[in-house]
């Protein structure tokens, strides 16, 4: 077995899994609040939105993440922050010393944090973002 040229010696190969860990433990965690989600009755049609302009968000953490331009949102209830939108078809995450699935917090046409679903908390945004949003079918 041919091992990569920089992990020659065993002292090479632990000092390549310290830097690993040195770097994961820098990423912050992302800031989140207990929420409840008052749900959207299934029985009723999930209103939709489109985004209509691919849209940069800048987390808290450091990291980026774009809404794509066309991805379509469907309505799955409300928090007090603000209505939660699952995304159609795919799995939308946010990441800082984690990665976290996450729903979008909308307030009048204007993103304000994100619903984490498999933690049932709520994570603002310190800068909240406009968004150019469409109804969807």
């Amino acid at each position: 077995m041919m091992k990569a040229p920089f992990l020659r010696s065993p002292s090479h190969a632990r000092l390549a899994a310290c830097y690993c860990v040195a770097l994961s433990a820098c990423a912050p965690m992302i800031a989140t609040v207990p929420s409840t989600i008052e749900v959207t009755q299934p029985s009723a049609a999930a209103p939709r939105i489109q985004i209509l302009i691919a849209t940069a968000v800048q987390l808290d953490t450091g990291y980026s993440r774009t809404l794509p331009e066309r991805s379509v949102w469907s309505r799955v209830g409300r928090v007090p922050q603000g209505d939660v939108y699952r995304p159609i078809g795919t799995i939308f995450t946010i990441e800082g010393r984690q990665v976290h699935e996450a729903y979008l917090v909308i307030r009048d046409k204007t993103l304000v944090g994100f619903y984490l679903p498999g933690e049932q908390n709520y994570s603002p945004l310190s800068t909240a973002v406009p968004l150019n949003l469409g109804e969807s079918e």
